[in-house]
């Protein structure tokens, strides 16, 4: 498995992959020594994070191989049909899959996402509209969100 350490404005973050594709995008709570070669494997990852970052990219083209349960990959795939800029509830999402009663089901294989940002967890938020658990903190949930809706100021003439 190869690995790097970059730095984006969230923090730092470890990127994880192989052949089979990207395992894991983390956010690290702790200031890490950022990779000064980044493997070849993780170089186009890397690349598009920097462009989503940059307000350049909107949706990721990698090979992903998240690892986790049949159910936790179903949520996943589906997480990854959420728009740029946009939102889902969590009940919306359950009903998508096609059962309303695996709400919390489907809150914790949200919550288990490995990949952080190319699969957008960060889009989904309670039915009132609040933000809800995020395991990067709602402070970077908040940043997410805003980056990729910002409020335009309207102008008054």
């Amino acid at each position: 498995m190869e690995e790097c350490i970059i730095h984006t404005p969230l923090g730092f973050a470890k990127i994880s992959g192989d052949p089979d594709g990207i395992a894991s995008i983390s956010i690290l709570n702790s200031e890490e020594t950022i990779t000064d070669i980044i493997p070849e494997l993780l170089e186009d990852c890397v690349y598009q994070l920097q462009e989503y970052f940059e307000g350049k990219r909107k949706e990721f083209q990698l090979k992903l191989n998240p690892q986790g349960t049949d159910f936790q990959k179903t949520v996943w795939k589906a997480l990854q049909n959420i728009p740029y800029g946009t939102c889902m509830s969590y009940l919306e999402l359950s009903k998508q899959l096609g059962d309303i009663k695996a709400i919390r089901a489907v809150a914790k294989a949200n919550g288990k996402n490995p990949i952080w940002i190319v699969i957008p967890c960060h889009r989904v938020i309670g039915s009132d509209g609040s933000l809800t658990g995020y395991a990067g903190g709602l402070a970077r949930k908040q940043w997410l969100l805003n980056h990729e809706n910002p409020c335009k100021q309207q102008s008054l003439f």
